[in-house]
């Protein structure tokens, strides 16, 4: 089944609504799989990246969560949000691979969370970014990659979840399941261990930190599709 289970038909995927697009991926809607994985795979990234030493560790944690998530979507309770429980279902992976272990079925029931306050830093740019102006975000978004990579995994998880993905405090210390002051702790630690200098000149560009968008979420978005439809869930 292909076309999207759904009340609103001349709506194209990017229209609708998390909740619709998982009760369209509970008919087994391959457009509406790909639109959630679309969606999610820049937080479901950044996040198994926070936590991995590398983007290949953290992209096979994405794709367990995924198979792991969709395979048991009958079980999702609508109490939470999707993107919650899949986050949460991400963290247990990635903490697995940390620690050499397979992905257990062991799924938290994430809470409910309110829309996030948090400001995300923006980078400029335009539609008309000279080359000179390519090569420098490049190389800025080299350097904040490898003062962020630096930071232990516990601060780096919070602090790319704050600054990058935009979550607030709350919201972080309930993906965590963490105290808000813990969250607060870490998030100035983890400021605190970045130069003065350095965070001066680039202040604003952490969103281009770990990005997962092109061609890279293509192949991820066509490799999880293959691995849910081999599996038969899809």
């Amino acid at each position: 089944m292909t076309a999207l289970s759904v009340s609103k038909p001349s709506l194209s995927p990017q229209d609708l609504t998390e909740a619709e697009l998982v009760d369209a991926a509970r008919q087994r809607s391959e457009i509406a799989v790909r639109e959630l994985i679309r969606r999610l795979n820049p937080r479901l990234f950044r996040v198994a990246r926070g936590i991995l030493e590398s983007d290949a560790e953290a992209e096979d944690a994405v794709q367990e969560a995924y198979l792991s998530a969709f395979a048991h979507l009958r079980e999702f309770r609508e109490d939470a949000q999707f993107s919650t429980w899949i986050t949460r279902i991400t963290i247990n992976a990635a903490r697995m691979r940390l620690r050499g272990s397979k992905l257990t079925e062991s799924y938290d029931r994430a809470l409910g969370v309110h829309q996030s306050d948090a400001i995300v830093l923006t980078f400029p740019g335009s539609n008309t970014e000279s080359a000179e102006m390519a090569l420098g975000r490049r190389e800025i978004r080299t350097m904040l990659e490898a003062v962020v990579a630096e930071l232990p995994s516990d601060l780096r998880l919070v602090f790319l979840l704050r600054e990058a993905q935009g979550l607030s405090i709350l919201e972080i210390a309930r993906d965590l399941s963490l105290n808000p002051i813990t969250v607060k702790t870490r998030l100035f630690r983890a400021r605190s261990r970045l130069r003065a200098s350095l965070e001066k000149q680039l202040k604003g560009g952490f969103e281009t930190v770990f990005p997962f968008d092109g061609a890279k979420c293509s192949r991820m978005t066509h490799s999880v599709i293959e691995l849910i439809k081999n599996a038969g869930h899809l």
